[in-house]
């Protein structure tokens, strides 16, 4: 399978913090930006590979600052990695205030999707080819998240954590 340019997933979107979006210090809920991370990241990996896809997981979220009501929130997305089936989506949140024009990186996030075709069984993917520096640096620490993904699966399958508290009864 032929390689694909990383900007063909590249995928960016914009929403407005409003009041129903916020705690009550007038901050967006994590769970919110969450929900917009996993979508964005979806629609990035579905370009990618021309399937429907799945969240497999969500290796990291980097809160690094706050938005607030009002607030112009920026997200891009991009394919910086893929294995056999799976893609890993790179995820960067911005801010910006509508009045000054001052951006600040809010929140930056690493999530795995899983391509699937019309019966959910899990689809080849092409490989990608990163267009810039910072992908390409992102690209050479893949396999070293990989590992921590299965060696986090496996210890989960196997005594995992929570398999260690006793179920109420």
């Amino acid at each position: 399978m032929e390689g694909l340019s990383s900007n063909v997933s590249r995928t960016c979107q914009n929403r407005l913090v409003l009041p129903p979006d916020t705690n009550h210090l007038g901050t967006i809920f994590g769970g919110t930006v969450l929900s917009y991370i996993d979508e964005i990241a979806a629609i990035a990996a579905m370009k990618h590979s021309r399937n429907v896809v799945v969240t497999a997981s969500i290796d990291s979220v980097n809160f690094l600052s706050s938005a607030v009501v009002g607030d112009i929130l920026t997200l891009e997305a991009v394919v910086i990695s893929t294995g056999r089936t799976s893609m890993e989506v790179f995820v960067k949140v911005e801010s910006e205030n509508f009045k000054t024009g001052r951006k600040t990186l809010t929140t930056t996030s690493i999530l795995t999707m899983v391509a699937k075709d019309e019966s959910g069984k899990p689809v080849p993917v092409a490989r990608v080819i990163s267009e810039n520096e910072g992908e390409r640096e992102m690209f050479k620490t893949a396999d070293m998240r990989r590992q921590r993904r299965l060696e986090m699966r496996k210890s989960n399958q196997v005594g995992g954590m929570f398999n260690e508290y006793p179920s109420k009864g």
